[in-house]
């Protein structure tokens, strides 16, 4: 590859020949940053590195842009974008994470079977950047194949509503402010495909993105009139290859709880003591461990005591730029690194099913953190993971989270996705509120009591998407 001579910056003056060139050139005008642009004189492939004085280079690669397909040429896209997703990863991560090969037909036999075990019809939506706009590649359980170009979401422009929709989802001082964004995305990533998804009878959606999108909750999307959960079931995933697509019913396995509600340096968590006793005596059945007694040695012992196939860690969890190593979930007495996550050994048999981080948050708009939100089940070796883009508060997620496991437990529930949605929609619909000191609305429990820190917050309607919108089902959604 051979480095393609690039003048100074300079927002009045911008080659316009080539598309994405120019797309380089004005995003590195918009950082302030020095622009590299590489191009494969093989397949026409580019890489931009892009140069922040006294900061660290950001660098993406972008396909050579693809004509529109031939059926011929359909199973072949499926297997190009897989592979590019997977090879973004495994760059991250710096390791091989798979030796698995996905194409449309093979996918399409893995959503027919997921359908015959568990009554759920899914799709996988591909959402990758190309010059021409954004292309959604949807797989079928069906001998059929969809492919969209929306040209109006552009590369700047859609990140830019992105991070509009990100800022206003977030803000509970305006009750309404993120409908715009919400609504721009929706028409982007689900109107086009609407009309194929309704008659196709799909119940449930699996969001396979690009950088720069895998941060986004597709939940709390707006169609003018309701949100997308309200349609569907959603799960993310890194890449087909990247995920256990295998489907096995989590009703009646063990769970591991463990959690601290005070830190050294971290603001505390007054709800975790109750979170855990919640989940693992009322709700479930697992053993829990609290404060001085959530080590790093203790979760080792204790995951390969007992095949426990859900590990719930309720504590602060960050994801932060740079390496793996930089992003950690924070145990009593260590930080547990990303990296370390594999030497638990949660991805040997039986494999851990679920991993729930009941307190996390990532920073938006940057391509390491987005890689180590989305990519935490497959470096941890467990098949789902539970977490969440932001902080949200205390009481909140104690609602979330015990809606989650009084859902997941139902006959009527087969998938893990679905018992997300089921507790994100209860607090939509205000059907789970806190009240008078207390969590209301959990199944056939009278109340929840809460500490008293929280209680004296007073009543609270958790309808806001910024209460629920953020968790999100990273890895298989079965």
């Amino acid at each position: 590859a051979t480095p393609i001579p690039v003048p100074e910056p300079n927002p009045s003056v911008i080659p316009v020949e080539n598309p994405l060139e120019f797309l380089a050139l004005r995003v590195g005008n918009i950082l302030q940053a020095d622009t590299e642009i590489v191009q494969n004189p093989e397949t026409g492939d580019y890489r931009f590195n892009w140069t922040i004085p006294h900061e660290q280079t950001l660098s993406l690669n972008v396909n050579n842009p693809i004509p529109p397909l031939g059926v011929n040429q359909q199973e072949d896209i499926v297997a190009e974008i897989d592979q590019l997703f997977e090879d973004q990863f495994e760059e991250y991560f710096g390791e091989n994470l798979t030796d698995e090969e996905v194409t449309a037909e093979s996918l399409r036999e893995t959503l027919k079977t997921i359908e015959q075990q568990t009554g759920k019809r899914a799709v996988v939506v591909y959402a990758r950047h190309l010059t021409e706009g954004l292309e959604l590649v949807l797989v079928l359980p069906e001998d059929t194949y969809i492919r969209k170009l929306i040209p109006q979401a552009n590369f700047i422009t859609l990140e830019q509503t992105v991070e509009e929709f990100y800022e206003t989802v977030t803000d509970i001082t305006e009750s309404r402010g993120y409908l715009a964004s919400s609504q721009q995305l929706y028409q982007w990533f689900i109107a086009p495909i609407e009309s194929d998804l309704e008659d196709l009878e799909i119940d449930t959606l699996i969001f396979c993105m690009d950088a720069g999108l895998r941060q986004l909750p597709m939940a709390a999307l707006h169609d003018g009139k309701q949100f997308l959960v309200e349609k569907y079931s959603i799960g993310s995933i890194p890449s087909v290859s990247l995920t256990n697509t295998r489907y096995k019913a989590v009703k009646d396995t063990p769970i591991l709880g463990m959690g601290a509600s005070t830190f050294e340096e971290l603001k505390p968590l007054p709800a975790v003591p109750i979170e855990l006793k919640v989940i693992t005596q009322h709700l479930w059945s697992g053993d829990s461990f609290l404060n001085e007694q959530f080590t790093l040695n203790t979760l080792k012992s204790e995951s390969r005591r007992k095949p426990f196939e859900i590990i719930h860690l309720a504590t602060h969890a960050d994801f932060q730029e740079g390496d793996s190593s930089n992003s950690y979930i924070q145990l009593w007495d260590t930080k547990l690194r990303l990296n370390q996550l594999r030497q638990m050994g949660w991805h040997l048999p039986p494999q851990v099913e679920l991993l729930v981080l009941s307190a996390c948050r990532t920073a938006l708009g940057n391509i390491e953190t987005e890689l180590g939100f989305a990519g935490l089940a497959v470096q941890a070796g467990v098949k789902s993971a539970l977490a969440s883009f932001w902080y949200v508060n205390d009481e909140s997620t104690l609602a979330l989270m015990s809606g989650f496991y009084q859902h997941l437990r139902q006959p009527d529930i087969t998938i893990k996705t679905e018992a997300l949605r089921q507790a994100q929609l209860a607090m939509l619909r205000g059907e789970v509120y806190l009240e008078e000191g207390q969590l209301k609305g959990i199944g056939e429990l009278e109340g929840i009591d809460l500490p008293q820190e929280l209680a004296a917050r007073g009543n609270q309607v958790l309808s806001h998407p910024y209460y629920w919108a953020g968790f999100t089902m990273i890895g298989s959604p079965w």
